[in-house]
């Protein structure tokens, strides 16, 4: 099998990756770790959207104000069969900040 085709060239994401805390019991107490695919929000640079599993049909997301994220690891990349290559990283987000949860769902009649 040729390995050029399965590496594709990835995209660098806006925000800085910091290098994770030293000691990471410290920041377990002040802090929420989160996992998924990071995208920029489509009118407000001050606010990150992460998308879980972003290959799962039954996908959602968060939203976090930047300023709530103290740290970010990068996490091994997904790749789908279709050769797409998204970035996933580990946010740590301060606990007591507001955050939105968005849960796509169908519309329909329950009566049914």
């Amino acid at each position: 099998m040729n390995m050029s085709l399965l590496i594709k060239e990835t995209e660098k994401f806006e925000i800085t990756a910091y290098k994770p805390p030293k000691n990471i019991g410290k920041i377990q107490k002040t802090h929420v770790s989160f996992s998924g695919s990071p995208r920029k929000h489509p009118f407000d640079p001050y606010r990150v959207i992460l998308v879980v599993d972003p290959y799962s049909s039954n996908t959602f997301y968060y939203e976090f104000k930047a300023d709530d994220i103290s740290f970010v690891e990068e996490l091994p990349h997904m790749v789908n069969l279709d050769e797409e290559v998204i970035t996933i990283v580990r946010i740590w987000v301060r606990k007591r900040c507001l955050a939105v949860r968005c849960t796509p769902f169908w519309v329909d009649d329950t009566t049914k």
